[in-house]
């Protein structure tokens, strides 16, 4: 499917952005067009079922083949989809490729907004057949990320940008012992967790909903 596309295409197309990102096993193949991209601005006709990407800055070092197929490298393909793919899938990509051994940007350098949080840990729930909570529900005076009234359960998704620093550290571990003062059970997962270790995350989040069912 993607040799037939490139092929379709001629010389000098090579695959990219999504589709790449899918040949590097770095996210599952996402639905839509075959995205492949040529040198230069012109020149070539629009085809059905592809997404032709016409690029000046494409040059040989930005090429590689895997698995018999012209594609952009590492580096480039996670350049290509930044802002293409929602953010929570843009880091998981970056993550995966940077477990595989690639030079990519690291990392770190890329912030999570609470949004994506929000997003990965619904998307989460959802793939894993968990009920779905509500969200920003204040409970005894304390807006909390996300709530399962039934359960009794409020969890917090934490990242470093939002849970930097002695006070805010403070501040979430008495809010904490607060809500259990009044029997609510309280767990908090990194973005990091969410995206490494997904299984782990459910496993926990599934005792702890199955607890007081």
């Amino acid at each position: 499917m993607w040799l037939a596309a490139v092929l379709a295409v001629g010389d000098g197309a090579v695959l990219s952005h999504t589709s790449a990102v899918a040949l590097w096993q770095f996210l599952r193949p996402i639905p839509g067009p075959i995205h492949v991209t040529v040198s230069g601005d012109g020149g070539r006709k629009r085809r059905r079922g592809l997404r032709l990407h016409r690029s000046r800055t494409l040059t040989p070092r930005d090429i590689t083949r895997r698995h018999g197929i012209a594609v952009t490298i590492p580096a480039r393909t996670i350049d290509d989809i930044r802002g293409e793919v929602e953010p929570y899938l843009f880091r998981r990509a970056l993550r995966q490729a940077e477990l595989a051994g690639h030079r990519v940007p690291h990392l770190g350098r890329v912030k999570r907004t609470r949004s994506d949080l929000e997003l990965l840990f619904l998307r989460l729930c959802d793939d894993h057949g968990l009920p779905r909570p509500v969200v920003n529900h204040r409970v005894h005076g304390h807006r909390i990320d996300f709530y399962w009234p039934e359960q009794r359960l409020a969890v917090e998704t934490d990242s470093w940008e939002y849970h930097r620093g002695s006070v805010a550290f403070e501040d979430d571990h008495a809010r904490d012992l607060e809500l259990r003062a009044h029997g609510i059970t309280t767990r908090r997962y990194t973005g990091d967790q969410l995206e490494a270790a997904p299984e782990a995350v459910v496993a926990d989040l599934g005792e702890a909903l199955g607890a007081d069912s």
